[in-house]
């Protein structure tokens, strides 16, 4: 008789292990591809009597598809960014003093991006 057990690692709240006599190799491929099983430990399969570790081979041969980078996801990049301007902005505004200090170390030590571009010969 064949066997596989699946480890599965819920963090604080245990673990759980998976054993199912009538499910086989392909099936056990099947659902770690779809993400049925997530957060695995091992896999273990077991015949006759001699248990075999066969985590690797079977993460192995599921290889998950490559998603593409949607305009949904760059937008939100695009969002993440302008709350991130909007932070900036509203620090320096809350705290005049800070923004001065800010202001007056930039004149005193400028950065080489703040200098006008060279004209070309």
């Amino acid at each position: 008789m064949q066997y596989f057990v699946v480890m599965i690692d819920y963090g604080r709240r245990g673990r759980e292990a998976i054993v199912d006599p009538e499910i086989t190799r392909r099936e056990v491929i099947s659902r770690v591809a779809s993400g049925e099983y997530k957060n695995i430990s091992f896999i273990h399969e077991i015949a006759d009597s001699a248990v075999n570790d066969v985590t690797a081979e079977i993460m192995a041969e599921t290889t998950l598809p490559e998603i593409p980078t949607t305009g949904a996801d760059l937008q939100a990049s695009g969002f993440d960014h302008v709350r991130d301007l909007r932070k900036r902005q509203c620090r320096w505004i809350c705290n005049p003093d800070r923004f001065a200090a800010h202001i007056e170390r930039r004149l005193r030590h400028p950065s080489p991006s703040s200098f006008p571009p060279r004209p070309s010969p």
